[in-house]
């Protein structure tokens, strides 16, 4: 074990970069299984002697750095200027894309309401965030995912280490071709169902046409007037039946 883990070590440090477990199995001739035991062992003789380097693990991959306790020195070595914190608007773009990854930035931009393409486009620069392919709807947009150095910058293994979240709303999930299609769909038959409903209502209307009646089934008042005032009309000029012929005869 003793040699395997000054072999990884040799790799690692000639690297630079993180490697895959997988291409280290390949080029010391072991097993998967036998890296990432001489890797915990040189991380913890390394942890235990407080050497100025450390072994950090990237979800399947490796590295050599060096210990943060010792940044300030290296950096006046180096004449390195620390890097700029993270503001607001970029760490809540940050934890949008690690939580919910990959996205694209339309998606980033319906959770905060706000454009932010310039937000995505500096935490690419500062390598803490990558394309990812692209989503399969029209325009095809691109996705984003974080990058090993979003996990060596918050000192995690893996993106199974973030603290948990609440549940989010289904809504807020990012949508697929499929999605759509079925969104589409499901309008198409509520429409056809709010239809129905109308045109039978259209149907059952009552007809506009003929007099109107009262209450009681009889006729208007109007038409009840207009018999009356005919009926008096032909009472005044005499009629059959009445006095006023026989009289003339007389």
């Amino acid at each position: 074990m003793k040699e395997l883990e000054a072999r990884l070590e040799a790799v690692l440090f000639a690297a630079g970069d993180a490697v895959s477990v997988e291409r280290l199995s390949k080029a010391l001739g072991v097993k998967s299984g036998l890296v990432y035991a001489a890797a915990e062992s040189l991380s913890n003789y390394y942890d235990f002697e407080q050497r100025g380097i450390v072994l950090v693990r990237m979800e399947d991959k490796l590295q050599l750095a060096s210990r943060p306790d010792y940044a300030e020195d290296i950096r006046r070595a180096t004449e390195s200027r620390r890097p700029p914190a993270l503001g607001p608007a970029a760490l809540e773009v940050l934890t949008i894309v690690a939580y919910r990854q990959p996205v694209t930035r339309a998606f980033v931009e319906q959770l905060r309401g706000v454009d932010s393409g310039a937000t995505v486009t500096s935490l690419a620069d500062k390598g803490l965030i990558e394309e990812s392919g692209r989503l399969d709807v029209p325009g095809r947009p691109i996705l984003y995912r974080t990058t090993d150095a979003f996990l060596r910058a918050f000192s995690i293994t893996s993106l199974s280490e973030l603290p948990a979240l609440p549940a989010l709303q289904t809504e807020n999930e990012q949508l697929t071709l499929d999605d759509l299609a079925e969104r589409a769909e499901a309008a198409n038959e509520e429409a056809k169902n709010d239809e129905a409903p109308k045109a039978g209502e259209a149907a059952e209307a009552p007809e506009t046409g003929g007099i109107p009646e009262d209450e009681s089934g009889g006729a208007s008042g109007a038409d009840e007037e207009a018999e009356e005032a005919e009926t008096g009309e032909k009472s005044e000029t005499g009629g059959p039946g009445t006095d006023g012929p026989h009289e003339q005869a007389q």
